[in-house]
């Protein structure tokens, strides 16, 4: 089976025409930067609890929070909130259209990262909702909306196995996110020939170090999904605050916290470069 097949292929280029606007390319970049500046701050609070000086183990939600709390808050989480929206917009078009060109031939591994990118942009837009709930001065609850969904889905026919086979999902993407760490094949994603080696060599670094600080929260996050589907318990379920807090709670806890504090913040650092040199190839 190959693309030109697929159902969408009447509608490609409508779409084609779109992402080859410029304004579409500046937008997805707009959307890596604004995942960045979420992740850095995530990480920059965790950091700060960790070494004592404030700050809070939070999740993407805690950190819109703080950022609207800020002079000039609203401003600067609308231009977050339109990044978002790109980042949504972007995720849709790898789900559907394959324009990094990863190959005609559908096979497991293409279908799983085309479903990875339509999960992405569907927590992506969770999180622009929530953002703009912020703007407009609505109360957002604290609560990990991971563990609402848990409690949700506990209750419904099969519920604990859809929880179970969602936990092991999670644990695998935390797998998959560490074995990219290890290999560091994400750097074919950059325009290589407009950075130099010393911009490559760190750019390859706090790629890795970030990726795998976010493959040990979703290994935490998919244990404790598996946990409440075992116990039957929606309350055990952890999202990426729950998961840092989890950190912190084990032995040498403060260690462990500011290690993948430093991570997330490497994260948030590496989509920043993502932002300036992604490939947003056309379609």
């Amino acid at each position: 089976m190959t693309l030109p097949d697929s159902p969408l292929e009447p509608i490609r280029e409508p779409v084609k025409q779109i992402t080859s606007l410029p304004w579409f390319e500046r937008l997805a970049r707009l959307g890596y930067a604004a995942k960045g500046v979420v992740y850095f701050i995530v990480g920059l609070l965790a950091a700060q609890t960790a070494i004592g000086s404030g700050g809070k183990t939070t999740n993407t939600t805690g950190a819109l929070k703080a950022i609207v709390a800020q002079p000039f808050g609203k401003f600067l989480l609308g231009i977050v909130t339109l990044g978002i929206i790109g980042y949504v917009l972007w995720r849709l078009v790898q789900t559907f259209f394959d324009p990094e060109k990863s190959g005609k031939q559908i096979n497991a591994k293409r279908i799983a990262q085309r479903i990875g990118y339509a999960i992405s942009a569907l927590a992506y837009t969770g999180l622009a909702l929530t953002s703009v709930k912020l703007i407009m001065g609505s109360v957002v609850g604290d609560s990990d909306s991971i563990e609402d969904w848990t409690i949700y889905i506990l209750a419904q026919p099969f519920g604990r196995w859809l929880v179970a086979l969602a936990g092991m999902m999670v644990v695998s993407v935390g797998i998959f996110y560490l074995y990219q760490a290890y290999k560091g094949n994400f750097r074919c994603h950059f325009k290589l020939s407009q950075m130099s080696r010393t911009k490559q060599i760190w750019a390859v670094r706090i790629g890795k170090f970030g990726i795998a600080a976010r493959g040990i929260v979703f290994g935490i996050i998919g244990i404790f999904l598996m946990l409440a589907a075992v116990q039957s318990d929606g309350t055990q379920a952890r999202g990426l605050g729950g998961a840092l807090a989890v950190l912190a709670q084990q032995p040498f806890g403060v260690w462990l916290l500011g290690i993948v504090a430093l991570g997330l913040i490497a994260y948030g650092i590496y989509s920043g470069i993502e932002a300036r040199y992604r490939h947003i190839a056309n379609l």
